[in-house]
């Protein structure tokens, strides 16, 4: 293609992008005329008029005196989706000593992800229609305080909860069943409360018992196994007695001659409960050929995917994320793969089998190899190099008596690695590729500790759309810890939004804190990682956010450049932001007396090393 036709195809690309890009613009203006700022304030007015505020919180601080855009950003407990704009993304009210009901009014936040009214003195019944009024919640907190009657049912058209806290309340009634549907819920408790029958059983993840203790008339796992109910008279008695002996001495004498048969169709059933619906759904194409890459890799088909991952049954599974879940596969040589099952792909299968082709031909370093991909009915599986020591949030962040504080050297080891896998895919990979998910929960470590990069290319399959709004409701993206502050508003993944992203993982480094909750932040502090440390460095106190095992160590001089580097990264102003490369050069230079990486290693090519590629073009080379 010569230069005229590379023009046109680019411009054509733009165009649709830029198409693309005001169609989302125009739901998000949508969103705005049909809800308005306007609806919010009257959200915060009504909820203030509604509640008694003995301590003066609200009345001291929720002043509606004001037309200024975004000045109810600045209210004790608002979080805005921007400083600038008066839209309501969460409200924490915890431990304020409010009194009243439910602040119905509260519906009029249309855009709320999050609402926290624990710790205080609410009572009466929780709406009956609370799913109407808080239909794209991520988190609930009403623990602590005391709300009566029963748990409402329809909390469980919440589809987006990730967080369920109905603790230390009046609450009466059993656990509506229906809430297991809830499949994104990672945290629930109804602990002290009053609340009585089966304990329903959530089919992606077990709560503890701590979840449903003090509960006196609870039971079923993992509490106390319910009890039958008692007979009420002997003949009743007589009766069951007789009826149970011939039924246990049917079912003895069933199993021996299943036994004698050599068949095993209970063993076969219990199976089938545990494989996932999916999974059974493409049992027919069990013979469908794996496409692998590595000629070291021996030729796999369907049928060796599910006998490695046990039918890719829930215990296999060693991660989970918004691209969908990875499971470990133990092949019969006793070596490893993971399996990827790719959720909500946008693409035919042809266009897919393209991507793979193109993804599959991305190697590098600091990149978790893609060794092949299947494609059966509508499941897309991807087939990838298992990493022993799993992702660098487990490591980092791991907890109990197996949790070990991880070393300065090799957390700056890790920082530069990612660093350089994620440069390369910005800067000279082929096509050039924006990640657009980086965590430290997709920077996975092998048997050396060295970083690889995973599901690169892979939100190239998503609606872009979306794959941007799914970011702040689904809750599985870090909660808003990685997403850089532009995004709410352009729906545009672009590179410096990359760049912010891997700034959090670098303060999780170097800070030893969780991108959305900082153990050593005051009580007081509601905010995430990013804007504890824009605290600690507009009060000249950077230097306290460093994780205070690392310092006293000789490694204190690196430990701030490298806390520099990472607050550049994680700028307000995208254009303020480093480039990959260059952040890796920074980090580099941290580490050369480690000799990490060797002197004379290139990266981008010298003409374009300081380069930084228009993010318009990066993009629209993103979407072909």
């Amino acid at each position: 293609m010569g230069k005229k036709g590379l023009f046109i195809q680019m411009t054509m690309n733009y165009r649709a992008l830029a198409a693309l890009t005001h169609a989302a613009f125009c739901f998000l203006l949508s969103i705005s005329t049909t809800y308005g700022t306007s609806t919010d304030i009257y959200c915060l007015k009504t909820l203030k008029a509604s509640v008694e505020d003995p301590f003066n919180y609200l009345n001291s601080s929720w002043n509606f005196n004001n037309n200024t855009e975004g000045f109810i950003c600045k209210f004790t407990g608002i979080d805005c989706w921007h400083p600038d704009e008066n839209r309501v993304l969460n409200i924490r009210l915890s431990d304020m000593g409010l009194k009243g009901h439910f602040p119905r009014g509260i519906e009029n936040c249309t855009s709320m992800t999050g609402l926290d009214l624990s710790n205080n003195n609410f009572s009466g019944s929780i709406p009956s229609d609370i799913s109407k009024k808080l239909q794209y919640l991520t988190s609930l907190d009403l623990s602590s305080n005391n709300f009566s009657g029963d748990i409402p049912v329809s909390l469980s058209n919440c589809s987006y909860l990730n967080i369920l806290k109905l603790d230390s309340n009046q609450l009466t009634g059993q656990i509506p069943p229906q809430l297991t549907l809830l499949n994104r819920l990672k945290t629930f408790s109804v602990a002290n409360n009053q609340l009585s029958g089966q304990i329903p059983t959530f089919v992606n993840v077990t709560f503890p018992a701590d979840s449903y203790a003090n509960n006196l008339a609870l039971c079923g796992k993992p509490l106390d196994p319910c009890k039958a109910p008692q007979s009420k008279s002997n003949g009743a008695i007589i009766i069951g007695s007789v009826v149970g002996g011939v039924l246990v001495t049917l079912l003895v004498a069933g199993v021996f001659l299943l036994f004698l048969l050599r068949k095993s169709p209970i063993k076969k059933k219990d199976k089938d409960l545990e494989e996932n619906k999916w999974a059974r759904s493409i049992k027919g194409a069990k013979g469908i050929k794996v496409s692998m890459f590595e000629k070291s890799v021996s030729k796999m088909r369907l049928s060796d995917l599910m006998k490695a991952t046990n039918s890719f049954s829930k215990g296999n599974i060693v991660g989970s994320g918004r691209t969908g879940a990875m499971y470990k596969a133990m092949l019969p040589d006793g070596s490893a793969l993971m399996v990827k099952r790719l959720q909500d792909t946008q693409r035919s299968e042809k266009e897919f089998i393209s991507e793979m082709t193109t993804l599959g031909n991305v190697k590098h370093r600091n990149l978790v190899p893609l060794l092949g991909f299947c494609v059966a009915k509508k499941e897309r599986l991807l087939v990838y190099k298992h990493m022993s020591n799993g992702t660098l949030y487990d490591c980092l962040h791991a907890v109990g008596p197996e949790g070990k504080t991880m070393e300065w050297p090799l957390r700056l080891r890790i920082g530069i690695g990612a660093a350089k896998g994620l440069a390369w895919l910005h800067h000279s990979c082929n096509p050039r590729i924006i990640h657009r998910n980086i965590s430290s929960k997709c920077i996975l470590l092998d048997e050396d500790f060295e970083p690889k990069i995973s599901d690169f290319g892979l939100a190239r399959l998503m609606n872009p759309v979306d794959t941007h709004l799914s970011t702040f409701v689904n809750g599985e993206f870090g909660d808003l810890g990685y997403v850089a502050p532009e995004y709410p508003r352009t729906l545009v993944a672009t590179p410096k939004g990359d760049v912010y992203s891997f700034g959090t993982v670098l303060l999780e480094l170097v800070t030893g804190e969780k991108p959305t909750h900082v153990a050593n932040a005051p009580e007081s502090f509601k905010g995430n990682l990013v804007e504890w440390v824009t605290l600690l460095s507009s009060n000249s106190n950077l230097q306290d956010a460093i994780d205070k095992s690392l310092v006293g160590k000789g490694f204190d001089g690196e430990l701030f450049q490298f806390l520099k580097v990472a607050c550049n990264c994680v700028l307000p102003t995208p254009k303020e932001r480093s480039t990959m490369f260059e952040v890796y050069q920074f980090l580099r230079a941290i580490g050369e007396r480690y000799n990490f990486t060797v002197d004379d290693e290139i990266l981008v090519p010298s003409n374009t090393s300081n380069v930084d590629y228009p993010d318009e073009l990066i993009v629209a080379l993103e979407m072909e």
